[in-house]
C-alpha cells in the first residue's frame, strides 16, 4: 500500500563494534564512559610512514572470526572463518570483514526483531546496506602476487569479484537471509550509514516495503587509513583514549575507525500488531548536498538547509542532538553553529559518540543511530569525551564578511557539551551525519508512545 502516512519503527539493532565482543559489551562500555580507541598494531609495521597510529579497529578474534592465511603469498590473509558457525562457509567465502560485520549485525537485528522465516524471506523485506571503502585485506595477496611477482590471476580466486562489488554488504546479507524484496546500497561517504537507513525508512513509509535490514559497514583497511593520514586529517600527539576530542580547542583531527551497524525497520502498525518490542520510532529523515562545489569543507548554509528540510516534515524539539562531531578543526565549529542557529542554546544536550570510538566512516551514521536508540532506552546522554577546554575567541569563519551565523565563540555553548554522561528525560533525539562531497543527512527518532 503506497501511503506517505505510514510510520516506521526500529525493532532490532546489531553490529560489530571496535574493541568489543558483541552488542551487550558495546552498550555496557559506552555507558561506562569508556574509550574504544587504541594503538593500531598494523600501523606500526610501516615505521614512520604513518603520522597517526591510533584507531578503533576490529580485532577478528574479538568476534570469534579466525583468519586463514595465504600459502602462496606468505603473511597475507586469504579468507575468514566463523568459529561459532553463525554464518555458513559458503557465505563467508564471498565476504571480506565489512560484509561479515554486516551479516553478523543483520543476524543480531533480526533476532531482536523476532521476524519469522516467512517474513524475512518475503518480497516485502528489503536490504539496504552500504560502505565507504569497505576493506581490502583479502585482495592484497593477489595484488602482490600479480603486480610484483607476475603470478597468474587465478591466485585471486573465484570470489574476488564479489568481494569488491559496490553493494557487496547488501548482496552478502541478502544472500544470507534470502529476502526477496529490495537489495541496494547507497554511497555518500561518511553519511552512508544514516543514508542507507534513511532510504530504507522511505521505502517503508511510502509502502514499497514493509520491513528492511539497513545500515553501514567499514572493514579494517590500512589503505583507507593511509589516505586519510596523507590528507593530514587524522589525530596525533595524544594518548589513544584522548585522541578523539570533538569541540575541544586542542583537537587535531579525527580518529579513523572501523565497524558495522545494522538496524531492523518495520512498518509501525504491523510491528505493534504482532507485539514487537519497538525500540524507537523514526519521526523524519532528510538529506541534501551543500551545492557549493567544495568536496571537503563543510557548509553552514548546507547544514541549515538540512535542518529546514527535516523541520518541514515533522515537529522537532530534541532533548539530545547526536552530532557528527569528527574532532576536526573545520567541521566541529560549522556543525555546532548550525545546531544552535536553529535550536537556540537551551533545552537540549549535544552528544558526540565519535569521542568514544572514533569515526567509523561508512558505518558511522548506523552505529551512531544505534547509540541514539540506546540513549532513549537508558535515558542518559553519552558524553563528548575529552571536550575539556573550549575556544574563547571567534573562529576564523566567524570573522569573514559573508558569515551570517552565531557570533559567539564555542566556549559560549559549553553548557550544551558535557564530557561526562548526563541523566535526563529523553523523548526525542536528532542524529546528524555528513560526508565528503557535501553529503548531509539528518534523522529524528522518538521513544515509542
Amino acid at each position: 500500500m503506497v501511503s506517505p502516512n505510514r510510520k516506521v519503527a526500529i525493532v532490532g539493532i546489531g553490529g560489530v563494534f571496535p574493541n568489543c565482543k558483541d552488542l551487550s559489551d558495546f552498550k555496557q562500555r559506552l555507558f561506562a564512559g569508556e574509550s574504544f580507541i587504541r594503538e593500531w598494531d598494523e600501523t606500526l609495521l610501516y615505521g614512520s610512514s604513518f603520522r597517526s597510529k591510533v584507531s578503533g579497529f576490529i580485532d577478528p578474534k574479538d568476534i570469534s572470526i579466525e583468519t586463514a592465511y595465504c600459502s602462496v603469498v606468505e603473511g597475507y590473509a586469504r579468507e575468514y572463518i566463523d568459529t561459532l558457525n553463525r554464518i555458513p562457509a559458503g557465505n563467508m567465502a564471498t565476504s571480506d570483514m565489512s560484509a561479515i560485520g554486516s551479516m553478523l549485525g543483520a543476524l543480531g537485528a533480526i533476532e531482536m526483531a523476532g521476524w519469522t522465516e516467512s517474513e524475512i524471506q518475503s518480497e516485502q523485506t528489503g536490504v539496504v546496506i552500504g560502505t565507504n571503502n569497505g576493506g581490502h585485506a583479502l585482495e592484497r595477496p593477489a595484488w602482490k602476487g600479480i603486480f610484483e611477482k607476475q603470478q597468474k590471476t587465478r591466485l585471486m580466486g573465484a570470489h574476488s569479484a564479489i568481494r569488491v562489488m559496490v553493494y557487496r554488504e547488501a548482496a552478502n546479507v541478502s544472500g544470507l537471509i534470502k529476502n526477496k524484496g529490495v537489495c541496494e546500497s547507497i554511497g555518500s561517504a561518511c553519511a552512508t550509514g544514516l543514508g542507507n537507513i534513511g532510504y530504507a525508512y522511505r521505502l517503508i513509509k511510502f509502502g514499497l516495503q514493509d520491513r528492511a535490514i539497513a545500515g553501514g559497514s567499514e572493514g579494517n583497511s590500512i589503505e583507507t587509513f593511509a589516505g586519510l593520514d596523507a590528507m593530514g586529517v587524522l589525530s596525533r600527539g595524544f594518548n589513544p583514549e584522548e585522541s578523539s576530542r570533538p569541540f575541544d580547542k586542542d583537537r587535531k583531527g579525527l580518529v579513523c575507525s572501523f565497524g558495522s551497524g545494522v538496524v531492523a525497520l518495520e512498518e509501525y502498525e504491523m510491528a505493534k500488531a504482532r507485539g514487537a518490542n519497538i525500540l524507537a520510532v523514526i519521526d523524519s529523515y532528510f538529506n541534501n548536498v551543500d551545492g557549493d562545489g567544495d568536496l571537503f569543507f563543510p557548509s553552514f548554509s548546507g547544514q541549515k538547509r538540512l535542518w529546514k528540510g527535516m523541520l518541514d516534515q515533522h515537529p522537532v524539539r530534541p532533548d539530545v542532538v547526536k552530532v557528527h562531531g569528527t574532532s576536526t578543526r573545520a567541521g566541529d565549529p560549522v556543525e555546532l553553529f548550525s545546531v544552535v542557529d536553529v535550536l537556540g542554546d537551551q533545552g537540549y544536550h549535544i552528544s558526540a559518540p565519535k569521542s568514544q570510538f572514533g569515526h567509523t566512516l561508512g558505518a558511522a551514521g548506523a552505529i551512531e543511530l544505534i547509540t541514539a536508540v540506546m540513549m532513549l532506552q537508558e535515558q542518559k546522554v553519552l558524553p563528548c569525551l575529552n571536550a575539556n577546554n573550549f575556544n574563547t575567541e571567534l573562529e576564523p569563519l566567524q570573522r569573514t564578511a559573508e558569515w551570517d551565523g552565531p557570533n559567539y565563540p564555542i566556549n559560549h555553548y559549553k553548557h550544551l557539551i558535557s564530557n561526562k554522561i548526563v541523566e535526563k528525560e529523553i523523548n526525542q533525539i536528532v542524529c546528524l551525519n555528513y560526508g565528503f562531497g557535501g553529503a548531509n543527512s539528518a534523522m529524528s527518532i522518538s521513544k515509542p508512545s
